[in-house]
């Protein structure tokens, strides 16, 4: 019977997972469309190489972009089904060549950016419950404030900060530990601002709850009942959040990977959205929206395993 259970589980999962990869497909293709310009001329080269008509033909017939929209829509999904990117219009290689590359320095940015995040919202809501009402007050407004600041106007505070008054860390991204920090703390601090607030309301109720009033008259002390208990409990809303959060810093590289000049899955749809370089956008889009499928079915599964009530049911 359980095994019936995790199977029906994992195949809504999948089943889901292929309905937003449909989903995003299909918006990418037609929303991409409705940009003004001929998807020929960003095949040729741009506006700018002045591209002859029996070319732009020629590139038209080649790419099926002369057949009716309809036509050109299920050939894009059996493409995609059968697991062809295509090529990209500005690069001239393979799409899923190009992803290669692109897809170990997101990843990196977007992890580290994510246990940083954790980390201080778990040091925050931990260290506020400590220190009374005026201590949560003031981590509550910290959170907010850092939760609503914009990415473009965080990194450029940074910048303006660490790399030219301070002199302490690169302005652009580079190769080294020190190339990343900047990024990553650009993208984690908003994130944590918004997961301290969820983890430290969850924190307060166990730790005034009658299972923490049962551990204290066993004899457990205070930092045994909030490290035992109540962060646990405080994990919880954070576990099931984190599909959600690791989507935000994916659609906040865009802009991070562009202010630091660090190449990426952001850095690069936002060049191949401008130059209509519609397999690239697709392959972008398409692997993004992957990635937030397995990491929400990750965050699900790992919700679960923490919580003995959830795996009950």
């Amino acid at each position: 019977m359980r095994l019936g259970k995790v199977a029906y589980w994992m195949l809504g999962k999948i089943g889901g997972g292929i309905f937003v990869l449909w989903a995003v497909a299909t918006a990418i293709f037609f929303g991409i469309r409705m940009i003004p310009g001929d998807p020929a001329e960003a095949i040729m080269g741009g506006p700018g190489s002045q591209a002859s008509a029996e070319a732009l033909a020629l590139a038209r017939a080649e790419y099926g972009l002369d057949q009716p929209l309809p036509v050109q829509y299920l050939g894009q999904l059996w493409k995609l089904a059968t697991g062809d990117l295509g090529t990209s219009y500005s690069l001239k290689v393979p799409v899923a060549e190009v992803l290669g590359e692109l897809v170990p320095p997101t990843l990196t940015l977007a992890v580290l950016s994510l246990l940083v995040a954790w980390v201080l919202a778990l040091v925050v809501a931990t260290a506020s419950i400590r220190s009374g009402a005026a201590g949560r007050a003031l981590a509550s407004g910290l959170e907010i404030v850092s939760a609503a600041v914009p990415h473009f106007w965080l990194a450029s505070v940074l910048i303006l900060l660490f790399s030219t008054t301070l002199d302490w860390l690169p302005p652009v991204s580079t190769q080294t530990p020190a190339g990343l920090v900047l990024p990553v703390a650009t993208l984690a601090l908003p994130l944590a601002g918004f997961l301290g607030q969820v983890m430290r309301d969850s924190m307060l109720e166990a730790h005034t709850s009658p299972f923490a009033l049962s551990a204290r008259a066993r004899g457990e002390s205070e930092n045994g009942v909030l490290l035992r208990h109540a962060l646990r409990h405080a994990a919880l809303p954070g576990i099931a959040l984190s599909g959600w959060a690791f989507g935000s810093l994916l659609s906040g590289a865009v802009v991070v990977e562009s202010i630091f000049a660090r190449p990426g899955l952001g850095r690069s749809l936002l060049s191949a959205v401008t130059a209509r370089d519609i397999p690239m956008v697709t392959g972008v889009a398409l692997l993004s929206a992957a990635a937030y499928v397995a990491i929400m079915a990750f965050s699900d599964l790992a919700e679960r395993l923490a919580d003995p009530r959830l795996r009950a049911a």
